[in-house]
């Protein structure tokens, strides 16, 4: 895949910024044991909700949303936390670096980030929210009848980091709760649509692995072997045609934030691709 910047210099010209910045990425992701998720396997069966702190934060500013879950008995995935929280802090702070987007801080100048549920109020307050690893959501029907008036208000939500067909099976199992498929067919996006040049053009969307999985493989990108050999994206639309839920599948864009501080080759390989991911998915989010 390559990725430019649609005006200006190129994107790995921008990010050798953030090479120079490694150290405070590294000590921003360095969460306390509290602030920690479960990691896989850390969210919790159908019949409760995982712990963690909701602290609401609203300033005017950017903040990133994450989507909480119930596990579903027969799902695929690691719960609701993985990638938490190095992810959410990680991407905001370069989405201050590589656009003008004003970004919510602590008091210590760190992003600052926030995890929701479908039924939390200040769900309709977040216009763009992530979820990770959703072949292991369950919603029930009240939870999906709000995501889905969540994103009929406006709402933005990106499904990332799910591998293979019975993981893509079990995702629209769920997400059809929501949007049923006469009403909202799920499309695969093509690379000339403009949320993959919003401000990087990109040929291709990136197969990113987990960095895990990118060591312990022999540095192979499929985490289900030929089962994902091949990454989509793909969405649910609104009347007007404008993604309203983003799905991207065999690729953990999510990765490529949380881990980037973890290992100087993997950061070179993939920090870049996942970035332009983001970023554009955001910058179509808030315009679209």
């Amino acid at each position: 895949m390559r990725a430019r910047l649609s005006r200006g210099g190129g994107l790995m010209a921008k990010m050798a910024t953030g090479l120079v910045l490694l150290s405070v990425l590294l000590a921003a992701s360095s969460a306390s044991p509290a602030q920690r998720g479960g990691g896989r396997g850390g969210g919790g069966r159908r019949g409760s909700v995982p712990i963690y702190d909701s602290n609401w934060v609203y300033d005017g500013r950017f903040v990133f949303c994450r989507l909480a879950f119930r596990q579903a008995p027969d799902g695929d995935g690691g719960g609701w936390s993985v990638d938490y929280p190095r992810a959410d802090m990680n991407f905001p702070f370069r989405l201050g670096e590589l656009t003008e987007t004003s970004i919510s801080r602590d008091s210590r100048g760190e992003p600052n980030h926030v995890v929701l549920t479908a039924m939390d109020p200040h769900l309709f307050e977040c216009p763009f929210v992530m979820m990770t690893e959703p072949g292991g959501a369950y919603f029930d029907e009240a939870e999906a009848a709000n995501l889905r008036l969540y994103v009929e208000k406006g709402g933005f939500l990106w499904a990332d980091d799910f591998w293979g067909e019975y993981a893509w099976d079990a995702w629209e199992h769920q997400v059809r709760k929501a949007f049923p498929a006469d009403e909202y067919p799920i499309e695969d996006i093509p690379v000339d649509h403009p949320l993959f040049h919003m401000l990087y053009y990109m040929d291709s969307l990136p197969q990113i692995p987990s960095l895990n999985h990118w060591l312990g493989s022999g540095f192979q990108t499929s985490e289900n072997g030929r089962d994902s050999a091949v990454p989509h994206a793909r969405g649910i639309m609104n009347r007007n045609g404008d993604v309203m839920v983003l799905m991207t599948h065999n690729t953990d864009i999510g990765d490529s934030w949380e881990r980037e501080g973890f290992d100087r080759g993997y950061f070179e390989t993939f920090a870049s691709k996942g970035y332009a991911t983001g970023v554009n998915a955001f910058l179509y989010a808030m315009t679209h």
